[in-house]
């Protein structure tokens, strides 16, 4: 039997022990720098690009107005995402590159489509239409999954299904469409500027309704169908390798056409945008967003499901499988960590409760057969960063457990798959048991 070593080893060590230096560009503080580099140079070329096309005035005024459905936005993303939330520096990340990076890469490679095609064509109005119904979709979606690509690759660990894409994929459309607003509310103003229109019947105000009032979640519809399929490839085993490309490229393939229709919308006659927002967009949206609140919830019975082993195990009070499962309760135990030991406590029940839904998630992976060759050492990790949290969590927890939770017996521990190791005695901090993973297949 194979077994692993009491400690997982030094990042750089070599097979026989001795810590190896990274090469330069391996350390983090150099990718950090990079990837800050590359959006800050976006953002400004963006910028750039932006204040040009729209004048000074009109991009004040079209920052202005396409930052009002931002916040919502997020907000409503980053509340599907509180089962698990994922650490601030993804998600701004994820707004980030949509804003800046794949907003330059669409500006730049949609007007440079559109120009070849108009000059190979000589004829501008079917180029415009052409990059608008089909190289736009491509170029866009593209570029926006790049953020969601990057994120699945590079942070896994904070990747674990599909909430995990779609709230990826929404931070990354929205600062997407963010930038994009800003510049057709800019030109709209731009053009009032020069027709002398004004009030209700001005081309900002229609741009406004349409853009900011009608369809603010176009672009997060487009792109989370990119992140739910990045999701469901994080959900599958690691032996599935086909699985795992064919998901995020069928996800992708969805959001571009579903943007390509939405562009075409115009061209299928007067009432093609009324009729395409209503059979398709609104159906599309409350769909989706079923979804979503369905798989949210679904993993909230995950976590009621599978951490009562550990309560059996004595590595978690009995109280707090259920308190975990329900957000309700986790808001009243981070409010009751507040209250009775400030900010700092109620930063170690919120971090309490992503390790535990973490633990809960790494598990129900490990009973399907899905789980990683690191399934032992992840979960170690995840007990310590509890065991270190535990002062303050316990408390709260079980203080919302008897607020929310009705008594629940707990004989039936073994219904739910191997059991852990216990705690040893005399209080030391809990060390799993090392071996062979026991759900490996």
């Amino acid at each position: 039997m194979a077994s692993s070593p009491p400690y997982p080893p030094y990042p750089g060590a070599a097979p026989g022990g001795t810590p190896r230096h990274p090469h330069w560009w391996q350390r983090p503080a150099v990718r950090y720098g990079a990837m800050v580099t590359l959006l800050a140079l976006s953002g400004l070329v963006i910028l750039a690009l932006v204040r040009e096309q729209t004048g000074t005035r009109g991009f004040l005024v079209g920052l202005g107005l396409a930052v009002l459905p931002v916040p919502l936005l997020l907000a409503a993303f980053r509340w599907l995402g509180r089962v698990e939330p994922g650490p601030w520096r993804n998600l701004l990340f994820a707004f980030a590159w949509g804003a800046c990076a794949a907003a330059l890469i669409a500006i730049v490679a949609n007007s440079f489509a559109t120009r070849w095609i108009a000059t190979a064509t000589a004829d501008p109005a079917g180029a415009d239409t052409l990059g608008a119904t089909v190289i736009a979709p491509v170029v866009e979606e593209t570029a926006k999954a790049a953020a969601v690509l990057l994120l699945f690759l590079f942070r896994r660990r904070d990747f674990h299904g599909i909430l995990g894409g779609v709230v990826a994929a929404g931070f990354t459309a929205t600062g997407f469409a963010f930038t994009e607003n800003v510049l057709y509310l800019g030109n709209a103003f731009g053009t009032d500027q020069l027709t002398g229109g004004s009030g209700i019947a001005s081309v900002t105000a229609a741009t406004f309704f349409v853009r900011i009032v009608m369809s603010p979640f176009a672009h997060p519809l487009f792109t989370v169908l990119t992140g739910i399929g990045f999701g469901a490839a994080a959900l599958a085993a690691d032996r599935q390798r086909v699985r795992r490309v064919l998901l995020p490229l069928a996800g992708l393939l969805l959001a571009m056409g579903m943007h390509a229709l939405w562009n075409g919308s115009a061209t299928l006659g007067q009432f093609g945008f009324i009729a395409v927002y209503g059979a398709f967009m609104v159906p599309a949206f409350g769909l989706l967003t079923w979804l979503v609140v369905w798989t949210r919830q679904r993993e909230l019975r995950t976590v009621r499901m599978e951490l009562p082993a550990y309560a059996v195990a004595g590595w978690l009070r009995p109280a707090e499988p259920f308190a975990l499962g329900s957000m309700r309760a986790r808001r009243l135990a981070r409010k009751f960590a507040r209250e009775h030991g400030g900010r700092p406590a109620a930063r170690a029940v919120a971090q309490y409760e992503a390790y535990a839904t973490s633990l809960a998630f790494l598990r129900h992976r490990g009973r399907a057969g899905k789980a990683g060759a690191d399934f032992v050492t992840r979960e170690r990790e995840l007990l310590l960063e509890l065991w270190r949290r535990r002062a303050a969590a316990r408390p709260a927890l079980e203080h919302a457990a008897r607020l929310t939770a009705p008594p629940v017996p707990y004989g039936a521990g073994w219904a739910y798959g191997p059991v852990p190791a216990r705690w040893p005695a005399q209080g030391q901090p809990p060390y799993p048991a090392y071996g062979e993973n026991p759900y490996r297949r």
